[in-house]
This record gives structure tokens, sequence and C-alpha cells, in this order.
């Protein structure tokens, strides 16, 4: 049978098969895949994940055109500073976040800060990702502080730069601020009208108080100026091996005060892996007497 088919209409089905073309990921290229994303940062992923891994980078080789991932993976490999390795990294985090999450660590976020007298208080959200967690630290300790949030100062922080871009944007859907109150929707954000409608942006005074900025806890230089009162660094270590979870841990204890607080997921327990911390309240932490006296 004769096809109807015009030269414009194969060229048009041309991109769709390379769109549904299911590509093959080998044993040894999800192997590197997975030592690339260890050496860049300190993510480890278990066999089950291979199926997400193919899910996210397949993306990456429809965009650039690339007939197979070993074509992918020698990209990589050939420039160790390619902005492909930025995009890699940024398609292979994972960044599951929301206003007020873990709430139990807000308050006493709020009560710690209250007790300080003079002087900058300063946070670190170590895992911004679109930036749901600084902002409800911003929140907490605005409500907390009255007058004195101007002593506030936050720094958001995450290895994956796409999502950082939106948490500076600073818009969420209506329903991602279903956690706040209504006061608290009224301070701190505008609610969209016409082709923003159904959307929120956060308000000066409380985007003034955050600064974000790329940082990979890898790196050996952080890049962060002075010491903290309390970290945030959560649902981030259970990515990392045993190993990488201790240097980190060592590392918090440099830019922490001595009287500061480290805030850890709800799976993570830092002091199996830190004899430095000790529990202070449910998945909170501070810096252990002895360690104390070294500062």
């Amino acid at each position: 049978m004769k096809s109807n088919l015009t030269a414009s209409d194969i060229d048009a089905i041309a991109p769709l098969n390379f769109m549904l073309q299911r590509h093959v990921l080998s044993d040894a290229q999800f192997e590197r895949i997975c030592q690339f994303i260890y050496q860049r940062a300190g993510i480890v992923l278990a066999k089950n994940k291979r199926e997400m891994v193919y899910n996210r980078l397949v993306r990456r080789l429809r965009v650039l055109g690339l007939n197979n991932f070993g074509q992918y993976l020698s990209i990589l490999e050939q420039d160790i500073h390619s902005n492909e390795w930025e995009l890699f990294i940024n398609a292979l985090t994972t960044n599951l976040t929301a206003f007020f999450r873990e709430t139990h660590h807000f308050p006493i976020l709020a009560t710690h800060a209250s007790r300080k007298n003079g002087g900058t208080y300063r946070v670190w959200s170590a895992a911004a990702s679109t930036g749901e967690e600084p902002y409800s630290i911003a929140m907490t300790l605005c409500d907390a502080l009255g007058h004195r949030s101007n002593r506030l100062k936050i720094i958001g922080s995450d290895i994956d730069t796409s999502v950082l871009e939106k948490a500076r944007q600073g818009v969420y859907r209506l329903e991602e601020l279903q956690s706040l109150s209504e006061t608290q929707k009224k301070k701190y954000f505008f609610k969209g009208v016409g082709l923003f409608e159904g959307h929120a942006r956060v308000r000066p005074l409380l985007a003034e108080l955050v600064n974000f900025q790329h940082l990979n806890l890898l790196d050996s230089d952080w890049a962060l100026d002075g010491k903290f009162d309390a970290i945030f660094c959560r649902n981030v270590m259970i990515y990392f091996d045993k190993k990488t979870q201790e240097r980190i841990l060592r590392r918090f204890i440099n830019v922490l005060k001595p009287d500061g607080l480290l805030f850890a997921g709800h799976s993570e327990n830092v002091t199996q892996i830190s004899r430095e911390f000790y529990l202070q309240g449910h998945t909170v932490y501070g810096v252990s007497r002895a360690r104390r006296g070294h500062e």
C-alpha cells in the first residue's frame, strides 16, 4: 500500500519518535552516574533509584538531541567545568518542601530567639529549596521578635540553582500557603490578581530578611560570614553516607555559636552520627558541653 505521508509529515513525526524513544541505561552507565553525583554532591543513590535517574536524565538527552546515555556521560567527562554539570545535579536532587514543614521546630526557634539579648540573630537554612523553609523561619522570627526583627539575618542556600531562582522570586500557588494563618498570609504576602490570580508573592518586609546563595555542602569553602544562632539542615543527611554525614556535622560546629541550635529532619538522628551534639528537643540538637569548652 502506498503511503500518503508527505515529507513535511515525516519531518513532524521524527521529533515525536525521538521523544517517545526508550533509551537504554546500562548497569555500567548507572554506576557512573551514581559515582558522579556522589563525587559532586555527596548523594548516595540506591539501586532502586534507577528508574528515577532514567526519567530525570532522559530529559537532558532530549534537550541536547543525544541518542544515548553514553553520549551524555561523555559530555560530562570531557569538561569538568561544563555548565551541564550544574544541570546534571539539578536534575538528580530531590526538593520536597513546604511552609512550616515539621511544625514543632518553629516554636522552639521562636523561644530561642526571644531569649537572645542584643546582636543580630543569624539563621542558616542549608537546604532552602524553593524558599518555603527560610521564609517560614523569617515569618516565625518576625512574629516572635516584633520591632527587633530588623536584627535578623537569614541565609538560604541550596546546591540546586533552579530551585534557588524560584526562591528568590518568592511566588507561590495559593494552595501552597494553606499551612499559614490568614494573618500571616495578609501580613507577609501579596495576593495575585489578573494574570497572577491563584498565586501570591512574598512581601518586601519578608524578602529583605533572606539572602539566597548557591552552596554545595561538599565544597571546602562555604563562603559564609560569621557564626549562626541556628542551622536548619533537615532531611538532607539521609542522602549522604556516614562518612559524609560526620564531615558535615563537624563543620557545622565551626559555624554554629556555642549555644546555637541544629534542626534536623524527622528521620535523622544526629547523636548516632556525632557525639559532639546532644538532643535538646524533638530532632533539635545543641553543641555538647565538652565541645563548647573548645570555643
